[in-house]
């Protein structure tokens, strides 16, 4: 079966940049803030329906690459010589078709008029970070008593009073 979701495209070390949560965790290690970047985008994933792709940039590393799922959200690390962007612009044209949209979220300048040139939306870090803040907003405003999830839809409501009533007096019998 064909996932025919619009695809979010996220270039991982350009949000790690430009989102101060994010930056923050970075001093204290690279891999602690790729961690959080995954947990925010798996949550946005499941709340936004929209399939993410993080992609992070291993051009200086030896290797063929690595692709792996890491909280249902798919992780590239790019193969040897080949950068963030490049493989950012691959995906596009592998994931492009009538019925699907492609976003790409990135703040660098060159890369937007390329996924442009592609038929991709450009998201920036900053819009994408707000985006994700206000989900997790509504996320929690839902799951607060009082909120969307806590309103109960129990049998009892749907009935009748009268019949309600019956029912109470043989159940007190």
């Amino acid at each position: 079966m064909a996932d025919w979701r619009d695809v979010l495209l996220v270039d991982g070390y350009n949000m790690i940049g430009g989102w101060p949560e994010l930056v923050a965790l970075s001093q204290i290690g690279m891999q602690e803030a790729r961690d959080r970047l995954m947990d925010l985008l798996a949550d946005y994933q499941a709340f936004s329906g929209r399939r993410v792709i993080a992609v992070f940039d291993a051009y200086r590393v030896p290797g063929l690459g690595r692709s792996f799922v890491q909280g249902k959200v798919q992780v590239y690390f790019t193969k040897e010589k080949e950068t963030a962007d490049e493989c950012i612009e691959r995906l596009v044209g592998e994931y492009s078709n009538r019925r699907r949209q492609i976003y790409v979220a990135t703040s660098d300048f060159i890369e937007q008029h390329i996924i442009f040139a592609q038929g991709a939306l450009r998201i920036s870090a900053r819009e994408l970070h707000l985006e994700i803040e206000e989900n997790q907003k509504q996320v929690k405003k839902a799951i607060e008593p009082g909120g969307v999830s806590s309103t109960r839809h129990s049998l009892e409501d749907k009935l009748p009073p009268d019949v309600r009533s019956k029912l109470e007096k043989w159940r007190r019998q």
